[in-house]
Parts: structure tokens; C-alpha cells; sequence
């Protein structure tokens, strides 16, 4: 299993009293999101991590090296780091064409070991994470679903469904899948839409795929949140960061794991 984590943006949306380092670098707990992701993912045995970096692309190596990962963990850069993030899933392709199963990660998240979990161990072998609480408007990326199958993936859903919620921003991608969203994404900076998100090649990809190739595992719940925005930002500190389940006492962990 390999793992993209994905920080190369500004995180512009934030103001600039935060977005001195990359959102991958800030703290919470004593801890940034990029040391809580590595720990949790090396918490299942995943050590295969590679990092796209752009904006203050050697603050994250500093971190790295702070950590004691020089050479542990890889990073590839994304000069168009200002374009949209299907660049950055681009300038990941050689981890989605590996051959291996890969989990695809947005780094702007603080969530609970739980979280992974139910990515790393749900029935559908290609799995999104779905929390049915979202919030109004456009910004959530959302997960479409009717009669049980995701129909659509995107912040303004054109499919008709039953019922959505709130797109985590981490997949686990089969080896077959992997290399097509790597296919779809060249095809993307090829054709100069370096602009869009990574959602929309994952988008088109959901809509071209037969019944069953994706699936969901709902996270409904438990405590996670994307920062966007300032007040992301204290809601992680406030809201979130009390919630979480340390590595250590994590019943999944407890009981072996993954697998």
C-alpha cells in the first residue's frame, strides 16, 4: 500500500496571518498535521509515503527532518502549485501507476485514527469516506448516493440522488483504478485544465465506472475537519482536537489494526 498526500497549495483562503507555512505544518497539540498523519498511517504499517509540495515546499522537508524521516519519506515537487490540485495529483502520477494499491490524501485534515480505519479496512475495495453531516452551501465536496451506489461526486451534484454527505478528501484506490485517475489527470494538464480540482478527474472517472467499482464507508460521527478557513482553524482546535483518539488507546488499534 502506498500512500499521496497532497500540500502543495497556498491555502490562500485562510489570511495571511496563518498562511505563513503550508496548512500541512500547523499545529495542533504540539503536533502538525503532517506528524499526525504519519503517525496514524504508520499506526496500520504504512510507511510508503510520498508528499506533494509546492508552496514553502522546504518548510515540510525541515519538518520531515525534524521528525527523524529524511529519507524515510519522499517528496515531489509541483512548480504550478498556484494551478489547481489535479497538477499536484499529476505530479503524483508515478505513485498511481506503482502497480500497487495506493491511498490518495488531502494533508489539510485533522480526524481521528478511526477515520483511517474505516478507510483501510471497509468492504469496497475502491472507498470513499462519507459524513452524512455536512454543512449547507457549495464548499463541501459531496458524495452522491442512490439505491445504495455513489451516482456523483462534486461540490454542485448534476446527478439526481437519494441522499449525499460530506466527501472526507482520502480514497483507497485498487492498482487498476489508481492508474486510470493518473491517466485521467495527465489527460487534464495535457489539454490545459490545470486549473481544476482533483475532484473532477475522480468525478468523471465515478461517472464512466459500472455499478460497484466504488463505494463508500460512513465516518458519521466521528471527529474530522478540512481547514479551509480561519475559523477551520479554531474549530480544529477547539471542536476537534478534544475529540481524538490518541494512537495508543485506539480500540482498532488495540485488536491488530488493519491488518
Amino acid at each position: 500500500m502506498k500512500v499521496l498526500l497532497l500540500a502543495a497549495g497556498v491555502g490562500g483562503r485562510l489570511g495571511d496571518s496563518i498562511r505563513r507555512l503550508p496548512k500541512a505544518l500547523l499545529r495542533f497539540g504540539e503536533k502538525s498535521l503532517l506528524q499526525r498523519h504519519i503517525e496514524i498511517l504508520r499506526a496500520f504499517s504504512i510507511t510508503d509515503i510520498t508528499i506533494t509540495v509546492g508552496y514553502l515546499a522546504d518548510t515540510i522537508r525541515v519538518e520531515i527532518a525534524r521528525l527523524g524521516l529524511s529519507g524515510q519519506l519522499r517528496t515531489i515537487t509541483n512548480p504550478r502549485y498556484r494551478e489547481g490540485s489535479v497538477v499536484s495529483l499529476w505530479a503524483g502520477r508515478d505513485v498511481l501507476t506503482s502497480g500497487e494499491p495506493v491511498v490518495l490524501m488531502d494533508a489539510d485534515v485533522l480526524y481521528d485514527t478511526r477515520l483511517m480505519a474505516q478507510l483501510l479496512t471497509g468492504d469496497p475495495a475502491n472507498c470513499f469516506l462519507l459524513d452524512r453531516a455536512i454543512a449547507p452551501g457549495d464548499e463541501p465536496v459531496k458524495l452522491c448516493i442512490r439505491d445504495g451506489r455513489i451516482v456523483d461526486f462534486h461540490k454542485r451534484p448534476q446527478i439526481a440522488h437519494d441522499w449525499h454527505g460530506e466527501s472526507v478528501g482520502f480514497f483507497r484506490l485498487t492498482a487498476p483504478i489508481a492508474a486510470e485517475l493518473a491517466a485521467r489527470a495527465d489527460a487534464y494538464v495535457k489539454e490545459g485544465r490545470g486549473q481544476f480540482e482533483y475532484e473532477e478527474p475522480m468525478r468523471d472517472m465515478v461517472l464512466a465506472a459500472s455499478p460497484g467499482t466504488f463505494g463508500y464507508a460512513e465516518v458519521t460521527g466521528l471527529p474530522w475537519t478540512e481547514i479551509d478557513f480561519a475559523e477551520d482553524v479554531r474549530r480544529a482546535q477547539t471542536v476537534i482536537l478534544p475529540q481524538l483518539i490518541d494512537i495508543e488507546a485506539s480500540p482498532v488499534l488495540a485488536a491488530g489494526g488493519a491488518g
